[in-house]
């Protein structure tokens, strides 16, 4: 295992944190797995994960940040000086930003049953050597938080400064919450849910039904399998129309508009020809959508993700959202955007609502953007007026306790 706390070689951007390793370590050895809410037993473990900034010696200062759902460990800087892109938070994570890495310890996993180094679907199965493909255990939302937990306790942190996080990263705050309610000071939940609607439910399931129907799915063991005849290994057609259909809900009707309206992709005309796929720009743009996702992501892992979503449900699994957040002291950020038709607002306030009847302390903000549920990727300058006074006031009250 390389070292667990590293500090990342400096670039020249100042506000960077600069060249990047992701790490990885083994948790729940065969002697001791984890059990899973399905009741199956999983162990080993790896779990892929990056780290920015430093531990104080009195290791208070780590914020736990959760990805969304096709996210990744790489939240800020770079790989290596070659890469064209910075990781996905980058705006966030660093010298003098929101997350700033010269006061906060910031840690960051891939979730399990993701592709990006954690163990998931495409890892091999201890017990044949082979993927585990379809036979990968049934996850949730809670199993992600207790191996990212058990992570956080290996680091020897026992409680973090705060735990963020969007969308499926926003469900696994609340988790969190509920799970461990003493392990953090400050829970930051943005554009989530205690659950998905009906309609997001019903997305996903068009998703997954498009990658399963995929002919090269083979019942998820597509791992190593021949090409067909058009050169693809794998449900690579399918997982690409799955993201485009997801892709639709992540933006907004103004946005989408905004961007590309009835704008054609190739003409000034309309060609009149059925063959034509990307006529519109909003086609052109979906089909590269999906062209980009299937290089980088594991269909299992699509499957089995999008499904832990739909069965998130905290009132359902502690009796009511006021027992399932009540039990703890941490400060409560949670934000919605206006144009989120995925993640309404009415959900954000429904949190609200069971959080001010226990006591807690709540801020929550309704944010104006065009982006649809993708702006708390986007809008990176309104999330710092937030969440950088937050997490100063929490970490001064913290010190001086």
């Amino acid at each position: 295992m390389a070292s667990e706390i590293a500090s990342p070689e400096r670039i020249d951007d100042e506000t960077s944190v600069g060249i990047v390793q992701t790490q990885i370590v083994r948790l729940f050895e065969p002697s001791a797995p984890l059990t899973l809410e399905g009741g199956r037993q999983l162990g080993p473990i790896n779990v892929a994960f990056e780290t920015y900034g430093e531990l104080t010696p009195e290791k208070d200062n780590a914020i736990f940040v959760c990805h969304a759902l096709t996210g990744d460990a790489h939240v800020a800087g770079k790989h290596s000086p070659d890469d064209r892109k910075s990781g996905w938070w980058d705006g966030l994570v660093g010298p003098g930003k929101a997350l700033d890495t010269r006061k906060y310890f910031i840690v960051c996993a891939n979730v399990l049953g993701g592709c990006q180094g954690t163990t998931g679907p495409s890892c091999p199965d201890p017990a044949t050597g082979q993927p585990y493909g379809l036979r990968f255990p049934f996850i949730t939302v809670g199993d992600m938080v207790e191996v990212h937990a058990a992570l956080v306790r290996h680091l020897g942190i026992e409680k973090l400064l705060a735990v963020i996080g969007g969308s499926l990263g926003g469900m696994q705050v609340l988790d969190w919450v509920a799970r461990y309610p003493d392990m953090m000071h400050a829970a930051i939940c943005l554009a989530s849910a205690a659950k998905l609607s009906a309609q997001g439910i019903a997305f996903n399931a068009v998703g997954r039904r498009a990658i399963t129907t995929d002919p090269q799915f083979q019942n998820g063991d597509y791992y190593g399998a021949e090409p067909s005849k058009y050169g693809d290994v794998g449900p690579r057609a399918g997982l690409a129309l799955a993201r485009m259909v997801a892709h639709i809900t992540y933006l907004s009707e103004a946005s989408i508009e905004r961007k590309f309206g009835r704008d054609l992709q190739h003409s000034d005309h309309l060609a009149y020809d059925l063959q034509s796929e990307t006529e519109f720009k909003i086609e052109s743009y979906l089909h590269y959508q999906g062209k980009r996702f299937i290089e980088r992501f594991d269909a299992n892992s699509y499957v089995y993700l999008t499904r832990a979503m739909d069965y998130f449900d905290l009132a359902q699994r502690y009796g009511s959202l006021r027992q399932a957040l009540g039990r703890t002291e941490a400060r409560f950020l949670i934000t919605s955007y206006h144009t989120d038709w995925l993640f309404p607002s009415s959900q954000s306030r429904e949190l609200v609502s069971a959080l001010l009847q226990t006591h807690r302390h709540v801020t929550y903000l309704e944010l104006e953007s065009v982006f649809g549920h993708d702006s708390f990727l986007l809008e990176i300058k309104q999330l710092e007026e937030l969440v950088t006074p937050l997490l100063r006031e929490t970490y001064r009250r913290l010190r001086h306790s």
